[in-house]
């Protein structure tokens, strides 16, 4: 799993530099999030505009990385393709984070 971040202001923004997460990577995704979110600033965008799939192992690991981030600290997901979107939205995933069509809209707060 490829991911990189970068830090914006008061938010650091994990890109996933790979077209799925699912069963094969879920492990190492868990991992690479919690290296590229130690420390840092409390608001973590996970950009998500490269993933065309995801499965539930992808879900698990996504929200495994959610908790890790520990108290007062949150995740929102942005850059959804139309299925990754309908995935989230279908397992209400939705009432868990904030799901912003594009990076863009995360970085000033416009919710899709």
């Amino acid at each position: 799993m490829l991911l990189s971040s970068t830090q914006k202001g008061d938010v650091r923004i994990v890109t996933v530099n790979a077209d799925r997460i699912d069963a094969a990577v879920a492990i190492q995704f868990k991992e690479d999030m919690r290296t590229e979110t130690a420390g840092g600033p409390d608001r973590v965008i996970l950009n998500l505009s490269r993933v065309t799939f995801i499965d539930s192992s992808g879900l698990g690991a996504i929200v495994a990385a959610m908790k890790q981030l520990g108290e007062g600290r949150r995740m929102e997901l942005a850059g959804l393709s139309p299925m990754v979107d309908k995935v989230l939205r279908l397992t209400r995933m939705d009432t868990v984070f904030k799901l912003f069509p594009s990076l863009d809209d995360a970085m000033i707060g416009i919710e899709g």
